[in-house]
């Protein structure tokens, strides 16, 4: 009996909205507040919703590049996002398999990650 198949990647798009003036960015303002909506409306037009789940997130801390999405598998995060970068990631990297890395978060700001024992231990924890 085949089991039911797993989807080949997660959208995880931050929602997170702050007042205007608040000293932390926002990944979503006035101006695109249909960005999640419309990830979901292409994914489906380009029949691949279902392999690909878009899953609407908290806060990921990189507010002043929004709005994000991070892809996995392989941990990819696309800043800045638009209508057209969407449109754009979708075919390229979920469709294509090829990353869009002028749409990639610079490393500056996305360093390697850091595990839970070391965090624990920049936290004083023993």
């Amino acid at each position: 009996m085949a089991g039911i198949p797993q989807p080949a990647f997660y959208m995880f798009m931050c929602q997170v909205e702050r007042p205007e003036g608040f000293p932390k960015g926002s990944c979503i303002k006035p101006h695109n507040r249909d960005i999640f909506q419309y990830l979901s409306e292409s994914l489906m037009k380009n029949s691949v919703m279902g392999t690909v789940v878009p899953v609407q997130s908290a806060c990921m801390n990189r507010c002043n590049l929004g709005p994000v999405v991070m892809v996995e598998p392989g941990h990819t995060m696309y800043v800045g996002l638009t209508k057209e970068k969407i449109d754009r990631i979708i075919a390229e990297h979920i469709i294509g398999g090829n990353i869009v890395e002028e749409y990639v978060i610079q490393k500056e700001f996305w360093a390697e990650a850091i595990s839970p024992e070391q965090m624990r231990k920049m936290s004083g924890v023993r």
